[in-house]
C-alpha cells in the first residue's frame, strides 16, 4: 500500500525537524550562534487521470485530474541570520556585531573563517585571537605594555602603550558581509565559510554603507527563541505521531483485506 512509504516520508522529515530544533536549543548560551530552521518540499505525483486531457472527439477536457502524492522531502535547513541581542562583560577585547557583517579569522588550513563570535583575546606574542588561537585578520598586535585598549564603533583600535599619554594606533577591525550569507557553509567552532552560494566576502570598514558597527565589551547572543522552538517541536511531535497513525492505519487495513482472502 503506497500510504505506508508515504507517511514514513512525513516520519523522518518530522525526525529530521526535531533534530533541528534539538541542535537550535543545545546552543541557546552559544555566542552569536544562528539557528536554523527544516525546509520541506512535496515528492512526485502520480497523475492516475491527467488534468486537462480531452475526454472526447468534441474537444472537452477533464477539469480536475486525479493525482495521488508520494510523501515529502527535505530540501534545505537554512540558516536565520537575524541580530541576536548583546550582553555586556566588561571586557575589552570582548567585541559584539551591531548590523551585518562578519569578523575574518585566518584558520589552519590557510582558508578564511567568518564568525559573529567577537569574544577575543590576546596570544602570547600579543595578536588578538579567537578562542582557539586564530588569528583575526587583517592581524593586530597589542604590546604587552598596552593599557586602556579602546575599539571604537568604526573598528579603529588604540591604547596607551608604556607611560605614553597620547592612544596609539594599533590597527582597523574590518569585517566582511556577503550578497546570500544564508549561503554560507558552518564547520564548527563558532565559524562560517565561503561558498560558490555564498559569494566572495565584500570586505568593508564597520559602519560603512551596508556595514554593522562594533560594540566593545559585549558579546552578542544566539538569536534562539526558546518560546518558537518548543512550539515547533510540539508541532512536529505532533506531526510524526499523525504519520505514524497512517501507518497504523494502513497496516490495519492490510490486515482486513488479508483476512477476507483467507
Amino acid at each position: 500500500m503506497k500510504a505506508l512509504h508515504t507517511a514514513a516520508t512525513g516520519m523522518m522529515a518530522q525526525e529530521l525537524s526535531v533534530e533541528v530544533i534539538a541542535n537550535n536549543i543545545a546552543n541557546m548560551r552559544t555566542t552569536g550562534f544562528k539557528r536554523q530552521r527544516a525546509e520541506f518540499q512535496d515528492l512526485l505525483y502520480a497523475n492516475l487521470r491527467r488534468t486537462g486531457a480531452a475526454t472526447s472527439d468534441a474537444g472537452t477536457i477533464v477539469p480536475v485530474g486525479v493525482q495521488i502524492g508520494s510523501g515529502v522531502r527535505t530540501v534545505a535547513t537554512p540558516r536565520v541570520m537575524t541580530q541576536g541581542g548583546v550582553t555586556t562583560t566588561e571586557r575589552e577585547l570582548d567585541l559584539a556585531l551591531r548590523g551585518e557583517g562578519f569578523f575574518r579569522v585566518q584558520l589552519p588550513d590557510g582558508r578564511t573563517g567568518y564568525t559573529r563570535d567577537g569574544s577575543f583575546e590576546r596570544d602570547a606574542e600579543g595578536n588578538l585571537v579567537t578562542a582557539d588561537g586564530y588569528i583575526v585578520e587583517p592581524g593586530i598586535t597589542i604590546p604587552g605594555d598596552a593599557n586602556s585598549i579602546t575599539i571604537s564603533a568604526q573598528g579603529q583600535v588604540q591604547a596607551y602603550v608604556g607611560t605614553d599619554t597620547t592612544p596609539t594606533d594599533l590597527g582597523q577591525v574590518d569585517i566582511a558581509r556577503f550578497v546570500n550569507k544564508t549561503g554560507l557553509e558552518s564547520i564548527g567552532d563558532n565559524l562560517f565559510v565561503e561558498t560558490a552560494s555564498s559569494g566572495p566576502a565584500q570586505v568593508g570598514v564597520p559602519g560603512d554603507a551596508g556595514y554593522g558597527t562594533l560594540l566593545q565589551g559585549y558579546l552578542e547572543d544566539s538569536n534562539v527563541e526558546a518560546v518558537t522552538e518548543i512550539s515547533d517541536m510540539i508541532a512536529a511531535q505532533r506531526a510524526y505521531e499523525m504519520n505514524a497513525r497512517v501507518i497504523s492505519g494502513a497496516d490495519e487495513m492490510l490486515s482486513s483485506t488479508a483476512n477476507i482472502l483467507r
